[in-house]
């Protein structure tokens, strides 16, 4: 996917480990321009070391520092990519995880909720206006999904009602309703965005989640990420994975979503729901990024 001799270029988000940085290595290795998103210092540094050893000679690899927990980080790693990056062509919205407890961010938002939605939401906001026709989004869910009967509208905090393992399905959830939404509003430029489920990957996944979700996960006969990566590599330029948007993807094929998950007025109000909320923290407003669709 390359535009008039250009080297095509991915955002990918949480590239430091696990399915992000699996995916990274695999598009450097296609000649792909990286553009990577991490949050731990340490790890982000050796990725990056094993990302650039692996790059196609006419590739180049980017790693940009922040915390998805903060919007305003978000925002500022979206501005650095713009910056980098003047037409884009794929975005891997991957960065996410689940927690043992609930923490509020500093947006005074719950951590996991953030993290998983919000995050790419604002991200994805931030970066369309420069993905080229053509591009691809593709959001990192989660079967998971299925354990969440519908949002919870009334508490999309989970402040009332919490545990580790519900705000983590909602997210999912909300990734799979978000990118209906998206892809929705970008069909008519061109711009496919698609969801996966990644499978049960051997990652950092579980690293703050409660002991109850570390042993059921560590219980798990588990797919080096470099099988999902594979996956995500071949839904950024197959035809199967190209239009029409809004679908869900796994191990190379389309997949059935739950029906929660086909909701294409909780989809609308999931987008509304998110601006409101970034709006009240000043980061979005009606008129800063075109329509899509509105």
């Amino acid at each position: 996917m390359a535009h008039m001799g250009r080297r095509p270029v991915a955002v990918i988000t949480g590239v430091s480990a696990g399915i992000g940085k699996a995916s990274a290595v695999a598009l450097a290795r296609a000649g792909w321009r990286i553009i990577g998103t991490g949050r731990d210092p340490a790890r982000s540094a050796a990725a990056e070391a094993e990302i650039a050893a692996e790059i196609h000679p006419d590739a180049s690899f980017h790693l940009l520092r922040g915390d998805f927990d903060s919007m305003a980080d978000v925002a500022r790693i979206g501005a650095e990519i713009l910056a980098l990056a003047p037409q884009i062509d794929l975005l891997v919205n991957n960065a996410g995880g689940v927690r043992n407890a609930r923490y509020e961010t500093l947006d005074g938002l719950e951590a996991t909720f953030a993290a998983n939605h919000l995050a790419p939401f604002l991200l994805t906001r931030i970066l369309l206006p420069q993905m080229l026709p053509g591009a691809r989004i593709i959001a990192v869910s989660s079967e998971g999904h299925q354990y969440c009967p519908g949002m919870a509208w009334d508490d999309l905090q989970t402040a009332a009602d919490f545990s580790p393992g519900k705000a983590y399905c909602q997210a999912k959830l909300a990734n799979i309703l978000f990118t209906r939404e998206l892809a929705r509003r970008v069909a008519p430029l061109g711009i496919v965005a698609q969801s996966m489920h990644p499978g049960k990957t051997a990652s950092n996944f579980a690293a703050h989640a409660d002991d109850q979700m570390k042993r059921h996960y560590d219980a798990l006969d588990c797919l080096p990420p470099e099988h999902p990566a594979a996956t995500i590599a071949w839904m950024a330029t197959a035809a199967k994975a190209g239009l029409p948007g809004g679908r869900y993807f796994f191990d190379l094929a389309e997949a059935d979503a739950a029906p929660q998950a086909l909701d294409n007025a909780a989809a609308t109000r999931l987008w509304v729901e998110s601006e409101a909320i970034l709006a009240e923290l000043g980061l979005t407003s009606p008129g800063r990024w075109p329509a899509f669709g509105d």
